[in-house]
């Protein structure tokens, strides 16, 4: 098995846990958050949505300079403009890893702030870091969810929601 097609795989598995979380995030509470220190509900979910498509950006860029590329979190509206904004990550993605080629993900490839380096390894080492920014991210949205009360699906098991205990 290459290591672009253990990407496919673990993206999709990822993504229908994914979908269920950002699926619950209600657009009233959009400029929620539970500490000052704390992302707003939207922008975090945003990131999320987002999050798909640096697999993309790691395959057909050598870097990324936050000095030269201000990230901006997209604004969405409503919960809907946000499950297609994941849709669309997810596909640009999927549409990627299967263009991609094996021989290039030793590649390098650095983030960076001007002449600071945030992070430096391989392409393939950048997907997987990707990969876990969306879990490490939903399952922080996930305290946001349980802190309004609002029930959360499992992740890799059933949830206390989804067994009622």
């Amino acid at each position: 098995m290459t290591q672009i097609s253990l990407f496919q795989k673990e993206l999709e598995r990822e993504a229908v846990t994914t979908r269920k979380m950002l699926a619950l995030v209600p657009a009233e509470k959009f400029d929620w958050k539970p500490h000052p220190k704390s992302m707003v509900m939207m922008n975090l979910a945003t990131h999320i949505a987002e999050l798909p498509a640096w697999v993309s950006m790691v395959l057909n860029t050598d870097e990324l300079d936050f000095a030269a590329n201000e990230y901006k979190p997209t604004i969405v509206k409503d919960n809907a403009a946000l499950m297609d904004l994941f849709e669309k990550s997810l596909e640009d993605a999927r549409a990627q890893l299967s263009i991609g080629k094996e021989e290039t993900l030793s590649n390098e490839w650095i983030l960076r702030m001007g002449e600071q380096i945030l992070s430096k390894g391989s392409k393939a080492d950048m997907i997987r870091h990707s990969l876990s920014q969306i879990i490490h991210h939903r399952a922080q949205l996930g305290v946001y969810l349980r802190l309004l009360d609002i029930p959360i699906p499992g992740s890799y098991g059933p949830s206390a929601d989804d067994t009622g205990f």
